[in-house]
C-alpha cells in the first residue's frame, strides 16, 4: 500500500465546481503542493477512467519537488475523464481530471483544455544499436531481490523509479533493476519495492553498474533538482552575497556533548548544539534573522530553523519551528524525524516551508570549510565544516587542539559586513562556553 503522508487536499483552489441541472461535474485541478512547485508530475492514477470514486479515497499519486503526495476525491461519482496521463506533466491549476454523474455532459469543460505534456518516450530510434547495460545496486552483506518477472527495460538500459522507491530500495537492499514498475512507462515506485519486499528472497548480490568506456548519459533534472536550480540562480543573482568566516574552539563544546550522552537516552549530534547556539545568537541579532522586501525588511523575533538534509536528487530543508523556546534534547528529537520523514519523501508542506534561517553542515563528509547560498527569502544562511585537529596555541603553549570554522553567507541589501560579524563573535562565545546553552 503506498502509505505516503496523505494529503486532503480538499482547497477551494484546487477544484472547480460546476452546475447541470441535477447533476454535478467536478474539475479536478494540479494542486499546489509547496511554495516553489509550479507543475507536478502524475506517477499513478488509483482508478481508471469510468470507474466509481468514493469522497475522500485516493484518486492519483503526484510528485512534487519536495514529496511524493497523494490526492483525494473531493467528490464522489464516476472519473470520466483523465486529461493528463501518468508520466504526464502539469503546471499548477491546470486541469487533470473530471468526475462526474455516468451519463453527464462534461464536453464544456474540456472544449479548451490544452493538451498536457506527454511522457518522454525512453524508446531509442530503430537504426540506433542497443547498448547492453547493468543497473544494480552496490553490493550489500544482506540483498534481497524481488521473486518476480524481470521487467522490461527501457532501450537505455537505466531503469526509471521515484526518489521514494529509490530511498525504500537502498535501505532495504532491494535491487531496483529487478523490480517491476507499475508507475508510467515502467517506473518503479514506492508500492513495487514495498511488494518485492512482501515476496522477497535472499539472493546473491548483485554485480556494480559497469559502464562502456568513452559512453556518456543525458540525465533527467528531478523536480526537486529543477527547484534547487531555479532558486540558487535567483538568488546568487539577485542578492549581493558576502562571506564572513570564524574558527570557533571545540573543545568545551565536545566535553558538553559527552556529559549530555550520559544524561540523554538519545544520541546528542555536534548539529543539534550548534542549531541551538545558532538560534540563541538570533535572538541576539535579528538583523541576522530578516527578509529583504524591497522597501522594508522584515525582523524575526522567533526562530524556524530550517537545516539542508541531503538526498540522492538534491537538498530538501525540513524546519525545526522555535528553537529559541526548545531545549537542545527537543531540537535532537525533531530533527532526527524530520531528516526520516525528508529522506522518504514524507514531509508536509508547513514542514519545509517557512524557514527564517538555514544551516547547512558538511563536517560529516570531511569538508573543513565552504560557502553557501542563501535559500530565500531569508537573509542569510550558516555553512558549518568538519571538527579538525591541529595544533593550537593556548597560553602561550602549542597544543593539540579542535576547531571547527563557520561561514555566514549574507544578503548584503539588509545585513552589514559589522553585524554579520558580531553575531559570528556570539554564536563563536556560546559554542566556547556552551553550559549557557542548558540554562
Amino acid at each position: 500500500m503506498f502509505q505516503i503522508e496523505c494529503l486532503s487536499l480538499c482547497l477551494r483552489g484546487t477544484v472547480d465546481w460546476m452546475n447541470k441541472g441535477n447533476s454535478m461535474a467536478t474539475k479536478i485541478m494540479m494542486p499546489k503542493l509547496s511554495d516553489t512547485m509550479e507543475e507536478g508530475v502524475i506517477l499513478k492514477w488509483v482508478r481508471k477512467e469510468g470507474e466509481k470514486v468514493k469522497q475522500g479515497e485516493t484518486l492519483v499519486e503526484i510528485e512534487s519537488d519536495k514529496a511524493d503526495m497523494e490526492l483525494e476525491a473531493y467528490d464522489s461519482g464516476v472519473l470520466r475523464k483523465i486529461v493528463v496521463p501518468e508520466g504526464g506533466k502539469a503546471a499548477i491549476g491546470a486541469l487533470i481530471a473530471v468526475i462526474g454523474g455516468p451519463d453527464e455532459d462534461i464536453s464544456g469543460l474540456l472544449g479548451d483544455t490544452a493538451a498536457p505534456a506527454k511522457p518522454v518516450s525512453t524508446e531509442k530510434p530503430k537504426e540506433e544499436p542497443q547498448k547492453e547495460t547493468t543497473k544494480a545496486t552496490p553490493p550489500s552483506p544482506t540483498p534481497v531481490a524481488a521473486t518476480i518477472a524481470p521487467p522490461t527495460k527501457p532501450a537505455d538500459g537505466r531503469t526509471k523509479a521515484s526518489p521514494l522507491a529509490k530511498r525504500l530500495a537502498q535501505d532495504h537492499h532491494v535491487d531496483i533493476a529487478g523490480v517491476t514498475g507499475s508507475g508510467p512507462q515502467g517506473r518503479v515506485i514506492k508500492r513495487d519495492i514495498e511488494g518485492a519486499l512482501s515476496a522477497s528472497t535472499p539472493a546473491a548480490a548483485a554485480p556494480q553498474r559497469t559502464y562502456a568506456a568513452g559512453t556518456a548519459e543525458d540525465v533527467a533534472l528531478s523536480p526537486i533538482r529543477k527547484t534547487i536550480a531555479k532558486r540558487m540562480t535567483e538568488s546568487k543573482t539577485s542578492a549581493p552575497h558576502f562571506y564572513v568566516t570564524v574558527e570557533a574552539d571545540m573543545e568545551p563544546a565536545t566535553t558538553f556533548r559527552e556529559q549530555l550522552n550520559i544524561a540523554s537516552e538519545s544520541k546528542i549530534s555536534f548539529t543539534d548544539i550548534i542549531i541551538k547556539a545558532t538560534a540563541s545568537a538570533l535572538i541576539r541579532h535579528p538583523q541576522v534573522n530578516a527578509t529583504y522586501l524591497g522597501d522594508t525588511m522584515k525582523q524575526y523575533h522567533y526562530i524556524h530553523m530550517a537545516v539542508a538534509v541531503a538526498l540522492d536528487e538534491g537538498l530538501v530543508t525540513p524546519i525545526i519551528r522555535n528553537c529559541e523556546q526548545k531545549g537542545i534534547g527537543a531540537i535532537n528529537a525533531d530533527l532526527r524525524d524530520l531528516a526520516e520523514r525528508a529522506r522518504n519523501r514524507k514531509l508536509k508542506p508547513e514542514e519545509y516551508t517557512g524557514a527564517t534561517f538555514t544551516i547547512s553542515n558538511l563536517g560529516m563528509f570531511g569538508v573543513e570549510d565552504f560557502i553557501a547560498i542563501i535559500n530565500p527569502p531569508e537573509g542569510a544562511i550558516l555553512a558549518i565544516g568538519s571538527i579538525i585537529e591541529k595544533p593550537v596555541v593556548k597560553q602561550g603553549a602549542i597544543v593539540v587542539g579542535h576547531t571547527m570554522k563557520m561561514t555566514l553567507s549574507s544578503d548584503h541589501r539588509i545585513i552589514d559586513g559589522a553585524v554579520a560579524a558580531r553575531f559570528l563573535q556570539d554564536l563563536k562565545k556560546l559554542l566556547e562556553n556552551p553550559a549557557s546553552l542548558a540554562l
